[in-house]
């Protein structure tokens, strides 16, 4: 197989094809994210997507799930993407499952004829990075898009029947009253989006990024795990749609926490409160084990 730059994709892609779409990310200017910053970004040709296709049936066979890399495949123009879909779905009988990152500008960059023509040809799942629910903190780490436009594009995908994983940050607006703040605006827009399912991470600072150079002259002052957890326990408390999958498992997270809101709600609510009650850092994940 061939792969240019490092591999990134969600932990529930882990038995996914990976295919690469695009080399990098058509954004790539978020403060806290490096994770494409040693490539340029360039969309590669459908001839080579089709023979990385080829290669992958005869080394695979049939095969059930592909994810689109790198960090945005939507950004493609539909038309190749449709193309890439037909020739997965004629290429592996047994394909059930196609997902992508989607970021919210290239979303809304698509129309919903054009969202409902990649979910018909077989687009199932988009994993969207809302990171938070506050306007002015997405300004502050380069989103690209206010409170208001991340939550059409989510909306977009949403009644476009794709599967909507929404992802938000632990930690995003530092130590202070902007720490609560962030944890009430995601929560809210978290219900007004509606995802299936809401994948919580913890920022983690990268070298190389701008985040990473505000820690280090001391412009940001990073949560300390308990106080990450208290976020969750804000989200928790105050998403009040039913049936969300809440998935907090990621390596980042200081405390590995699953669970179906509304129905699981109280159950997770006491694990995190244990915790924090008892302040013992042997039950939180040490520095050392957590990673992106």
């Amino acid at each position: 197989m061939r792969y240019e730059g490092n591999v990134f994709r969600p932990f529930s892609e882990a038995s996914s094809y990976l295919l690469q779409c695009t080399i990098g990310c058509s954004h790539n200017r978020c403060t806290f994210c490096g994770m494409y910053n040693t490539v340029k970004y360039r969309i590669r040709s459908i001839e080579e997507i089709r023979e990385d296709i080829k290669m992958a049936k005869d080394h695979f066979g049939d095969i059930e799930k592909v994810f689109l890399c790198d960090g945005d495949a939507i950004a493609i123009e539909t038309d190749t993407l449709l193309e890439i879909l037909k020739t997965l779905y004629a290429t592996f009988p047994s394909l059930r499952h196609v997902g992508s990152y989607v970021g919210p500008q290239s979303t809304l960059s698509k129309t919903m004829l054009e969202l409902k023509a990649l979910r018909a040809a077989g687009l199932t799942k988009a994993y969207l990075g809302v990171e938070t629910g506050d306007t002015a903190l997405l300004q502050e780490i380069r989103k690209g898009v206010t409170a208001e436009e991340m939550l059409q594009a989510g909306l977009n995908l949403n009644n476009a029947g794709i599967n909507l994983s929404s992802m938000v940050l632990l930690g995003l607006a530092g130590r202070g009253p902007r720490s609560r703040e962030h944890a009430l605006a995601t929560a809210e827009i978290t219900n007004k989006m509606r995802p299936r399912y809401l994948a919580a991470l913890t920022v983690t600072p990268v070298p190389g990024t701008v985040l990473y150079r505000q820690i280090q002259n001391g412009d940001f002052k990073l949560l300390d795990p308990f106080e990450t957890l208290e976020e969750m326990k804000i989200l928790f408390e105050n998403i009040t749609i039913d049936n969300l999958k809440f998935v907090g498992v990621h390596a980042s997270n200081y405390l590995p926490v699953n669970g179906t809101l509304q129905k699981d709600r109280d159950a997770m609510i006491a694990v995190v409160e244990k915790v924090l009650n008892e302040r013992d850092a042997s039950m939180i994940r040490p520095e050392s084990m957590r990673g992106l």
